[in-house]
């Protein structure tokens, strides 16, 4: 039995170059995926400064929209992101804010017809001033 041990020829492995050949697909995968992520973003990030550059700026008599009123308008790095807190609630806007890195001010109550008590339905300022990380932002929640 011992004679047949060795007489059989093993497969060539070439481990390295499997090794390179693995990282080289996961590494082209990752780079595709964050290409798209960035393209995606990008293409957000552009159609969202054309849409507020282009728009002429609304007149002073015009009443502000109810999307206007709860949606901030944040300088990212001199990219504005519009964000919008219709709907939640106090806890929900705090991370919110915590992430734009600006701060809480003053919470009001008003009593407005067909909202879930307790969510904000204004934001201070609103559309179409623009805010930046350390400004403080006024919320209005509705009392029910």
């Amino acid at each position: 039995m011992s004679r047949y041990a060795n007489s059989a020829e093993a497969p060539e492995f070439d481990a390295p170059q499997i090794m390179r050949r693995t990282r080289r697909r996961r590494t082209l995968g990752i780079a595709a995926v964050a290409a798209a992520l960035i393209a995606a973003g990008g293409g957000t990030a552009l159609a969202t400064s054309v849409a507020s550059d282009s728009s002429p700026a609304p007149a002073a008599t015009s009443a502000a929209t109810k999307s206007d009123v709860t949606t901030m308008l944040f300088d990212d790095h001199g990219v504005t992101i519009p964000v919008d807190f219709s709907g939640l609630d106090l806890v929900l806007a705090k991370q919110v804010l915590l992430k734009t890195q600006t701060k809480l001010g003053t919470v009001t109550k008003e009593a407005v017809k067909n909202c879930k008590p307790g969510s904000v339905v204004g934001v201070d300022p609103h559309t179409p001033k623009i805010v930046k990380s350390g400004d403080t932002v006024n919320l209005t929640l509705c009392a029910g």
